[in-house]
């Protein structure tokens, strides 16, 4: 039998409650630093996303849903229909007159038109120096999606458009470095200081470069290049077999031109006048939108 009063078995007793209290009370701070901590941790990532949205739809929508005939910003040597005409002296801007045209439109993300390149590269520059043909140069983006949201596609192009206006001699050269250098699907591209420099190397003042590095080139040429894509892929002519559009696509003279993928027939086709939609080989793949 316990000795204890009544007094001191109540002090116990409140000790006791007292102990309980306090410790409820160490539970439910730390619960509550738990919630809010999680909560912080979640609408810091909510703001993380949503930031991240706005800067990539900020870059990219700087452009509208306007027609190219009502774009501003146009390239000095660009062709009313859009795109770059080159001549026999490899200058953006220039024509071999009364000549065949040409008309090739890439993206500098398309592996199939890497392979374009790389087939025919020589062959556009041999039509070219020739005066066998003028070649219009339709720089393009439907593969900003192949680029981690880096819209590399974009980018590239606006630079190329860019040098064009700025360089018009530097532009053939920097062309072929694009693809000479294109990254592959699925990373993020060159940045722009990297797409810069490959202007630099081609001949461009390093004023014209650093206006690539820094994004005035994609500032003032996005736009264009929107518009210009969104033509291409809703003109019916260049549809594909598949009825989309993509890339390269390859228009000798008004007509599609499919056997590119065979090394000289290309130029063949323009040297001595073979049917423009000939499909005596089996088509690459292209890159579509």
């Amino acid at each position: 039998m316990s000795n204890k009063n009544k007094a001191q078995l109540r002090e116990e007793a409140r000790q006791e409650a007292l102990a309980r209290q306090k410790k409820q009370a160490q539970r439910d701070k730390r619960n509550r630093i738990l919630v809010f901590g999680g909560l912080g941790v979640a609408i810091a990532a909510l703001v993380a996303v949503a930031a991240f949205i706005l800067v990539n739809e900020g870059a990219k929508k700087n452009v509208e849903d306007i027609p190219l005939a009502e774009v501003t910003d146009v390239p000095s040597t660009a062709t009313e229909g859009g795109g770059i005409p080159v001549g026999a002296d490899l200058v953006a801007g220039t024509e071999n007159e009364g000549a065949p045209v040409v008309d090739e439109y890439l993206d500098y993300m398309c592996p199939v038109c890497g392979q374009f390149e790389q087939i025919n590269g020589a062959d556009v520059e041999t039509m070219l120096t020739s005066g066998d043909a003028t070649v219009v140069f339709h720089p393009v983006s439907i593969l900003d999606r192949a680029s981690n949201g880096e819209e590399y596609s974009t980018r590239a192009a606006s630079a190329a458009y860019w040098v064009a206006d700025r360089a018009p001699e530097a532009f053939f050269d920097f062309n072929e470095a694009l693809f000479a250098n294109q990254p592959e699907e699925g990373t993020e591209g060159l940045d722009n200081e990297a797409i810069a420099d490959l202007a630099e190397g081609a001949g461009a003042p390093a004023d014209v470069a650093a206006g690539i590095a820094d994004g005035t080139a994609r500032e003032t040429f996005g736009q264009y290049v929107y518009s210009l894509t969104n033509e291409a892929t809703a003109n019916e002519a260049l549809v594909n077999a598949d009825g989309g559009f993509g890339t390269p696509t390859i228009v000798v003279d008004g007509e599609r031109f499919e056997g590119w993928n065979q090394p000289g027939a290309l130029l063949a086709a323009v040297q001595g006048g073979a049917p423009a939609a000939e499909e005596d080989s089996a088509e690459e793949e292209s890159s579509e939108g």
